[in-house]
């Protein structure tokens, strides 16, 4: 039996989206930058992908500017702001301790370019506070970015709120979506979002390309700068089937996310519940989290063995972002909610797909009670703790 459950990680691509794009390989292959009939084909393909996209998020198609994925929309949105704010005299951003490092790294850029950062703390629940955003802002303030959904606990920020209070404020609110796109509607009209970041692989689009929504008016600062494709915002020749895929992906999630959303929520509870009946062990953030992102600590063991001893039993699964799973270094969203090093040493994210099933759970929960029950027998930590040598964290 196999199971994939690293669905934050990447997803699948959508067969329809695969259908979508096949043509702008096979056939319909010109740069839609040339003027003839092959390039004028591919040029209405980008448009009408764009078109959707917008409809999507409830903009306009010229505020979509197409990316190489999330990590780009990010450092884009935030070196666009913190250069406007340092024409105008502003020079301080506002964030989140818990952000993905595509955000945390080019705030560190900006540190060192003379920028000062405040990232906020979250509570154990994995959730900023919007009072907190309201006391870190000053009147130099160039930009609030605080993300819609963490990609390791699966916690959902209060985007709304935090755009409203950016919009009072008149200081531009840019949110990181990619890990919220496949589970919620998103209306950047109605949430006072200024800027939003996408990622197409999050949502059963192809992987290598993504979305930058700026709102019309702000100004963009190009990263990669050349011929003027992206209305001079983002130069190189636009990958016409990666963005066909991304708008065809994109639009089917949103057909189906109620009904996929309301039966993930019921495999994530049953998840949770099954999980708890471990001893010692903890779900990480609150249970407003989007559906089917589950994250535990279990007390005693190392996550990565955890890991090993699942895949072996067919379980794809992970410790957190698959963008740091290279690094030593304990979760920084873990350590942020709380957790000591050793017990976010010993995470699993469990991340289902929209085509997870209740018996694809029962068999999750049996191996990772299994396994965690046979790892704590080879640990001598745990045979301190179970003795009173040692105190139970959990």
């Amino acid at each position: 039996m196999e199971i994939y459950a690293d669905n934050a990680a990447t997803t699948k691509l959508s067969s329809s989206a695969l259908k979508e794009m096949l043509p702008y390989y096979e056939s319909i292959y010109g740069n839609p930058s040339s003027s003839h009939t092959a390039g004028r084909k591919a040029a209405r393909a980008v448009k009408d992908a764009r078109a959707d996209i917008a409809g999507c998020l409830g903009c306009l198609p010229e505020e979509i500017i197409f990316t190489s994925g999330g990590t780009e929309s990010d450092e884009q949105a935030l070196i666009s702001a913190a250069e406007e704010g340092k024409r105008n005299g502003k020079t301080h951003i506002v964030s989140t301790a818990i952000e993905h490092h595509a955000v945390l790294n080019t705030l560190e850029h900006l540190r060192k370019q003379g920028f000062s950062v405040t990232l906020l703390p979250v509570g154990s629940d994995g959730i900023v506070s919007v009072q907190d955003v309201m006391r870190a802002v000053r009147t130099d303030t160039c930009l609030v970015s605080v993300m819609y959904v963490n990609n390791e606990i699966g916690t959902i920020q209060p985007v709304s709120e935090i755009g409203r209070l950016c919009r009072e404020k008149k200081i531009p609110f840019h949110t990181d979506a990619v890990a919220a796109a496949a589970h919620i509607k998103i209306d950047v009209k109605a949430q006072d979002i200024d800027m939003l970041s996408l990622s197409a692989h999050k949502f059963h689009g192809p992987k290598g390309t993504g979305v930058l929504y700026v709102r019309k008016g702000l100004p963009v600062t190009p990263l990669i700068r050349g011929g003027g494709q992206e209305r001079g915002r983002r130069a190189g020749t636009e990958n016409v089937p990666a963005v066909v895929g991304m708008a065809c992906a994109l639009k089917e999630v949103y057909r189906n996310i109620d009904k996929n959303s309301a039966r993930l929520a019921r495999l994530g509870e049953m998840l949770i519940n099954g999980l708890k009946a471990v001893p010692h062990s903890a779900l990480n953030g609150s249970t407003e989290r989007v559906a089917g992102n589950v994250n535990f600590c279990f007390e005693g063991i190392e996550g990565e063995s955890l890991l090993l001893l699942l895949d072996s039993k067919g379980i794809y699964a992970s410790s957190g972002s698959a963008c740091t799973s290279m690094s030593d270094e304990p979760s920084h969203v873990l350590r942020a909610i709380g957790r000591d090093d050793r017990l976010a040493g010993s995470s699993l994210r469990i991340s289902l797909g929209d085509d997870a099933s209740e018996e694809d759970v029962s068999y999750i929960i049996d191996n990772v009670t299994r396994s965690v029950e046979y790892l704590r027998g080879m640990s001598q930590e745990w045979k301190d703790k179970t003795a009173g040598k040692l105190k139970f964290l959990l």
